[in-house]
């Protein structure tokens, strides 16, 4: 069986090449052609000896996802839609700012978890991302990005696993693809400049603090268990203080000394004073010791008609903002990038959200790689902050 070695992070592809009966240090020279240098031909790794080359050649390939479109915002926003197979298909984001280069990346095709206000949970889950698959979104754009640029070094500082899926419901896949992203022989990030977005799978966060602690990032959306059960269903299983108390434990490795609280403002739902207030009482009831321990990302709502809910008025947004921070809680609201392409926070699925009908237009848009979509939207991250 051919090997795709998109799917192996260091240590995997050094146990890939020992099956071949090569030494190890041949993983590190192939992993760096693949991840530093963008490389997919063989023959193109002129310090691999040809005996191994012809081994890979019989044995193994490179090989990326297929781009279904590419769509670029006047500011400078790209988004890119990528076949993963069977009808489905999956976005990532590119957001360029002064000082970095954010990657918005998915690791599902749909999500499980089926939050109230994600266009994305509406269109149902259909599976789980490979590594490769997941790799292979970072692994396009970094060399695509360098390519238009003329860059020479790195131009993608920040990855963020805020696209499409939650990230810790693939867990097996997502560790191997943090490793390879963090990897010096890959594309060298630091762990405080990669982010995992989770609504909160609690045994899975405290897992990722053994095994690969990045950044942090929960979907919190509510100051309370009985609102949270409705806006994010998985709360029913790890309520509040569950969730807060993983927080806490996470902290204790994480290359940050905050966690970071996403918070979709909905109109009359989530984004009264009161509400405000509840949240301070509920972070100040695990901040003992640890004075400022977490953020608030306060995220603009996306409308779609399946939701039944309606974004907060900017006066509002404010308002709530100011009592956070006048409590001395960090608050940032995230400002909205790519509106020119749909890019925006909370509705990735848009025209793809009829699952039946994926397949059909992804195999009339195959031809044309940079048609763009109508209604294709992405969570872009704030949290690579």
């Amino acid at each position: 069986m051919t090997a795709n070695l998109l799917d192996f992070d260091l240590e995997g592809l050094a146990a890939f090449c020992e099956g071949l009966g090569e030494k190890r240090f041949r993983a590190t020279q192939l992993f760096r052609w693949i991840h530093q240098r963008g490389a997919s031909d063989f023959d193109q790794m002129s310090d691999l000896a040809k005996s191994l080359r012809e081994k890979l050649k019989k044995q193994a390939l490179v090989q990326g996802l297929t781009v279904i479109s590419q769509h670029e915002s006047a500011d400078g926003t790209i988004k890119w839609l990528f076949d993963v197979g069977d009808g489905n298909a999956v976005e990532s984001v590119f957001i360029p700012e002064d000082d970095r280069g954010t990657l918005c990346v998915s690791s599902q095709a749909g999500c499980a978890v089926g939050c109230r206000f994600c266009s994305t949970g509406h269109q149902g889950f259909s599976r789980n991302l490979t590594t490769g698959e997941i790799v292979s979104q970072l692994w396009f754009a970094e060399h695509f990005l360098r390519k238009r640029l003329g860059a020479d070094g790195r131009v993608i500082s920040n990855v963020v696993m805020m696209g499409m899926g939650e990230p810790l419901q693939n867990y097996a896949a997502l560790v191997p693809a943090l490793r390879v992203m963090l990897d010096d022989h890959g594309y060298g990030l630091s762990r405080r400049r990669v982010t995992v977005s989770t609504s909160g799978v609690v045994p899975m966060m405290d897992r990722l603090a053994q095994d690969c602690p990045v950044a942090l990032a929960v979907s919190l959306h509510a100051p309370n268990d009985a609102l949270r059960d409705n806006l994010v269903p998985l709360n029913r299983k790890y309520p509040l203080s569950e969730l807060l108390d993983a927080c806490d434990r996470y902290l204790a490795h994480a290359p940050r000394d905050f966690v970071t609280f996403e918070y979709c403002m909905l109109d009359g739902v989530n984004d009264q004073a009161e509400h405000a207030l509840q949240l301070i009482d509920l972070v100040r009831s695990h901040a003992s010791g640890k004075g400022v321990w977490c953020k608030f990302n306060l995220i603009p709502f996306n409308p779609f008609p399946a939701s039944g809910l309606l974004r907060s008025p900017q006066p509002a947004v404010l308002a709530f903002a100011k009592i956070l921070s006048d409590a001395g809680i960090v608050t940032t609201i995230r400002k909205t990038r790519g509106d020119d392409i749909d890019a925006a926070c909370g509705q990735l699925a848009g025209d793809v959200k009829d699952r039946t009908r994926v397949g059909e237009r992804i195999a009339q848009q195959r031809t044309i790689l940079l048609q763009p979509l109508k209604n294709l939207t992405t969570d872009l991250a704030g949290g690579s902050q």
